[in-house]
């Protein structure tokens, strides 16, 4: 493991300003004082229920949101210096698939990334193809994206991702809205993606499908960060107030926790 972080988070905060003022402050705390390190080729699961923090705060790991206070480095540097190497170094994955389908066909939205890091014709068809091929979508490439399945669209997010050269790839809820087959095909992009050393930073709350790849499992509760640890650790100290189900009622074991057979 590197000696510096991936990703270095520290006394982070958001705030929303308030329209009906309901404390003293006028604001509405999404993200307080987090202090977190992400390392290069873990599997990190991020849970909490639905208005936990998750998002923002992969947005603004992502560099789509400011923080109100503190900071994220990216490999031991500011968001200003880091910027061009963190937008061909991280994709994202949102839990509405249909909102990053840009392109026409399935390979003309694989080709998106690509082309917008100034990539030849050439060089933009070599890496679609073997996109498509690592996600087993080469026979859709030309279907308009929005005819794909749930669990499809998922795979071609992650196509353009894999596209672009990403080596991290952060996801949001990716198994929302998804019956058993759509689970299991992103579950197999999850096991890939692993097998093949890139970085993963999965936000969810349904840790029965997917703690058997964790290495770390962090919990997000109102905003704070309660628990940070290998799994067995933070399911050992898990509360029932931070609206996480501890899988492990269900399962004897952590790497049991998955729907891949």
């Amino acid at each position: 493991m590197n000696e510096v972080p991936l990703f270095s988070i520290r006394g982070l905060s958001k705030n929303f300003p308030l329209s009906n003022i309901q404390d003293g402050n006028g604001v509405n705390r999404a993200l307080e004082d987090v202090n977190l390190d992400i390392w290069e080729g873990e599997c990190l699961l991020i849970a909490g229920s639905n208005g936990s923090g998750k998002t923002i705060l992969m947005k603004i790991i992502a560099g789509l949101m400011d923080p109100s206070q503190g900071e994220v480095l990216f490999r031991g540097q500011s968001p200003a210096k880091a910027e061009n190497c963190l937008r061909s170094s991280l994709g994202l994955v949102f839990q509405d698939a249909d909102a990053q389908i840009l392109g026409e066909t399935v390979a003309e939205d694989t080709a998106f990334g690509p082309r917008n890091l100034g990539l030849n014709r050439e060089q933009t068809a070599e890496r679609v193809d073997r996109a498509l091929k690592a996600l087993a979508i080469e026979d859709k490439r030309d279907f308009p994206p929005r005819r794909l399945s749930g669990g499809e669209k998922r795979r071609l997010a992650v196509a353009g991702v894999i596209a672009m050269g990403c080596d991290t790839v952060i996801m949001d809820e990716p198994f929302a809205n998804l019956d058993w087959p759509g689970v299991v095909h992103v579950l197999e992009i999850i096991r890939d993606l692993k097998a093949a050393g890139k970085t993963l930073i999965i936000l969810t709350h349904e840790l029965e499908k997917v703690l058997a790849f964790a290495d770390r499992l962090v919990i997000l509760h109102q905003g704070i960060l309660r628990e940070d640890g290998t799994p067995e650790e933070v399911l050992g100290r898990l509360k029932p107030e931070y609206g996480v189900r501890n899988p492990l009622q269900g399962y004897a074991k952590v790497w049991d926790c998955t729907w891949l057979e």
